[in-house]
C-alpha cells in the first residue's frame, strides 16, 4: 500500500530511542507528541469511501512497534492493553482476544493493518504515531474496521478513526469553557509558530465559535525575543495604551508589578530545576522577576482589548513571553493567562505568572491504574500506557454490551467510557472529549491547585 505521508516525528526513532524515550512519552500524553507528528496533508481515502459492512468480530488488532528502537515503548503500550483486557481472554464469553502486529516489522504500519484486517479483527488499537495512522487507516476503513489510534494529532481524526491522545484542542475547549464561566468573553492568543502553537490556535477558534464568543485574536511569533515582544505589543494595543496614559492630566500612576510579574519565592526551588530551564524561567538568580520587567516609574496602562490570553510556550520562550507580559502590563485581574497542559510538569516554577490556568487530567484519578499496573508488571506505567488501557477498555466495554462487533453507535454512546484519567467520549468525527480539570498556578514553589474539577466531557463540535 502506498504511504500517505513520510514525515518523521518526536515519536520517531530519533525522538524515542534511548534514554530520552520515557521523558518524551510523558509529554505525549498531554498532546505535544501528536503535534510533532503533524506537518503533511492527509492523503488517505475519505471516511466512508469503499467501506464494507462493519466486522462482527470481537477480536482486537493491536498495532505497535514491538521491534526496533521504539520496541520498549511498544511493549509498554501492549502491557496497558493487556491489563484492560485481562490475561484470560480465551475464557471470556465475548470472545475478546488480542491479535498483536508489529508496525516496525516488514511492511511497517500499512502491512500490520492489512494483516489485522485479513485476520478478521473487528477493531484496531493503534498505531502509535500520526504518520503510521495515516498509512494504516485506509485498510481498516475500507474493511469497515474502527481504529483507536494513540496519536494526539487531531488532523488524523475522522469518521471511524479516533484520536486517543489528550489533544491541545481538548485542553483549550476546557479552558475557554471555564474562562467563560468566569466572565471572560474577549480571547486572544500569543503562540509559537509550531504545530503545537497552531493546534492551540485552531482549538481557540473552535472553542470560541462553539461557545458563542467573539472571534479571538491570534498571533504567531517566530520564537525570538523581539518577535514575542512585538507580537504582544501589537495585539495588546500597547502604543495606544501608553500614549493614552502619558496624555492623562496630572501625574501618571506608576505601574506596580502584580500577578503577571515573578513570585520571588519560586527562586527557592531553582536548585531543583535543570540549569537551562531555571534560566529560562528566571529562577536561577536571587529573584524570579525577569530583569527587564517594567521600571517602577512606567505609567499604569489601561486594560488591553482582551480579557483572556492563551499562551503556548515553554522553556526560554516562556521566559521571554513573561518579560513581554510585564512590559505590556498584561496581568490579573484584567487578563486571565492560560496555557497548555505541558505546564503541569513545572507548575511549581511558574510563580511569574501566578494565577495562570492550564487544563489537564486530575492526577489522583490515575492512582488506581498505577497500583494495578505495578502489581502485574512490577514497574511504574509510562504515561502512554494510559491510552492503550483506555482503548482496550473501550473494546472490552462494547464487547460486553452484547452488540455484534464494534458499530459506531456503540463506540459513540452518550455515556462514554471510563478512563485511566477520567471519563471520555468518542465523537462521531473521530475526536475524543475527555474530562479535564482546570489548574491554577499559585506560586511560591507550590503545586498548582485544581481550580475546577473535571466535568463530564461534552460533545461540543469544533
Amino acid at each position: 500500500m502506498t504511504r500517505a505521508c513520510s514525515l518523521l516525528s518526536g515519536l520517531s526513532s530519533q525522538g524515542l530511542a534511548g534514554k530520552q524515550t520515557w521523558r518524551k512519552a510523558g509529554l505525549a500524553a498531554l498532546g505535544i507528541t501528536g503535534m510533532a507528528l503533524a506537518g503533511c496533508a492527509d492523503q488517505s481515502p475519505s471516511a466512508g469511501g469503499g467501506v464494507s459492512k462493519p466486522v462482527a468480530s470481537h477480536k482486537i488488532g493491536v498495532l505497535l512497534p514491538l521491534s526496533g528502537p521504539n520496541a520498549g515503548l511498544g511493549h509498554e503500550l501492549l502491557a496497558g492493553a493487556q491489563l484492560a483486557v485481562g490475561t484470560t481472554a480465551s475464557a471470556d464469553p465475548t470472545g475478546l482476544q488480542l491479535d498483536v502486529h508489529d508496525t516496525a516489522a516488514a511492511g511497517e504500519a500499512s502491512g500490520a493493518a492489512t494483516a489485522a484486517v485479513s485476520a478478521g479483527d473487528g477493531l484496531l488499537l493503534g498505531p502509535l504515531t500520526s504518520g503510521d495512522t495515516a498509512v494504516a487507516a485506509p485498510a481498516a476503513q475500507s474493511a469497515g474496521i474502527p481504529v483507536l489510534a494513540f496519536t494526539s494529532d487531531i488532523s488524523q481524526a475522522r469518521s471511524g478513526v479516533w484520536i486517543m491522545g489528550i489533544t491541545p484542542e481538548d485542553q483549550v475547549q476546557r479552558l475557554v469553557e471555564q474562562a467563560r464561566q468566569d466572565g471572560r468573553r474577549k480571547f486572544a492568543a500569543l503562540l509559537p509558530n509550531t504545530p503545537l502553537g497552531h493546534a492551540l490556535g485552531n482549538g481557540l477558534q473552535s472553542a470560541c465559535h462553539d461557545q458563542g464568543l467573539p472571534e479571538p485574536t491570534i498571533v504567531y511569533h517566530s520564537g525570538t525575543a523581539a518577535s514575542i515582544s512585538q507580537s504582544l505589543r501589537d495585539i495588546s494595543d500597547y502604543d495606544t495604551r501608553l500614549q493614552a496614559a502619558k496624555g492623562n492630566s496630572g501625574e501618571p500612576t506608576p505601574y506596580t508589578p502584580d500577578a503577571a510579574t515573578a513570585d520571588a519565592d519560586a527562586a527557592k526551588t531553582a536548585d531543583k530545576l535543570p540549569s537551562n530551564l531555571a534560566a529560562a524561567l528566571g529562577t536561577d538568580s536571587n529573584s524570579a522577576v525577569p530583569t527587564d520587567a517594567p521600571k517602577a516609574d512606567t505609567p499604569k496602562l489601561e486594560a488591553p482589548p482582551f480579557d483572556a490570553l492563551l499562551l503556548g510556550d515553554t522553556g526560554l520562550n516562556l521566559r521571554n513571553v513573561i518579560v513581554a507580559l510585564n512590559e505590556t502590563q498584561i496581568s490579573l485581574p484584567s487578563v486571565r493567562i492560560m496555557g497548555p497542559g505541558l505546564w503541569a510538569a513545572f507548575a511549581t516554577k511558574l510563580g511569574a505568572i501566578k494565577g495562570a490556568w492550564y487544563a489537564a487530567p486530575d492526577p489522583t484519578t490515575r492512582q488506581a491504574f498505577v497500583t494495578h499496573f505495578m502489581a502485574v508488571n512490577h514497574h511504574m506505567p509510562k504515561p502512554l500506557a494510559d491510552l492503550s488501557y483506555d482503548a482496550a477498555n473501550v473494546a472490552k466495554t462494547v464487547a460486553q454490551s452484547g452488540v455484534s462487533g464494534y458499530p459506531a453507535s456503540a463506540l459513540t454512546r452518550s455515556d462514554g467510557f471510563s478512563g485511566v484519567n477520567g471519563p471520555f467520549t468518542l465523537l462521531p468525527d473521530g475526536r475524543v472529549r475527555r474530562a479535564l480539570g482546570v489548574f491554577e498556578v499559585i506560586g511560591g514553589g507550590s503545586p498548582a491547585k485544581m481550580q475546577s474539577a473535571p466535568a463530564k466531557a461534552s460533545a461540543i463540535s469544533g
